[in-house]
């Protein structure tokens, strides 16, 4: 079976496809200057894109890995990512704080199907 790595640098591939799957990296915001709504908007635009690179879609979804800087920002959060969802393919997810770099609130990282 053949893998495929897209957007490599030094460390680390954005996104890699084997056997019919995608994985992403933990995606971060590019401005750490807005607050958890604006930085999550821009983290979920980053996912759609990496998952077309792949040839899939947040439909296709199976698992949500979600870290924020202050567990008190998942309300504003969840709002933000529960009308991003695909409501009728919900992946499994867990959400915990920890200490992100800088001014960094949220990054996600997501498995999905092709």
């Amino acid at each position: 079976m053949t893998i495929t790595r897209h957007q490599q640098n030094n460390l680390m591939s954005r996104v890699v496809e084997y056997n019919g799957m995608v994985y992403l990296q933990g995606v971060t915001p590019d401005n750490n200057d807005g607050d958890i709504i604006q930085q999550t908007k821009e983290v979920l635009a980053k996912i759609d894109q990496g998952l077309a690179l792949a040839g899939s879609d947040k439909s296709k979804l199976l698992t949500c890995l979600i870290f924020l800087s202050d567990i008190g920002l998942r309300p504003a959060m969840n709002k933000v990512y529960e009308a991003w969802l695909d409501p009728k393919n919900k992946p499994t997810r867990a959400c915990v704080g920890i200490q992100l770099e800088g001014k960094c609130m949220v990054e996600i990282i997501v498995t999905a199907a092709k």
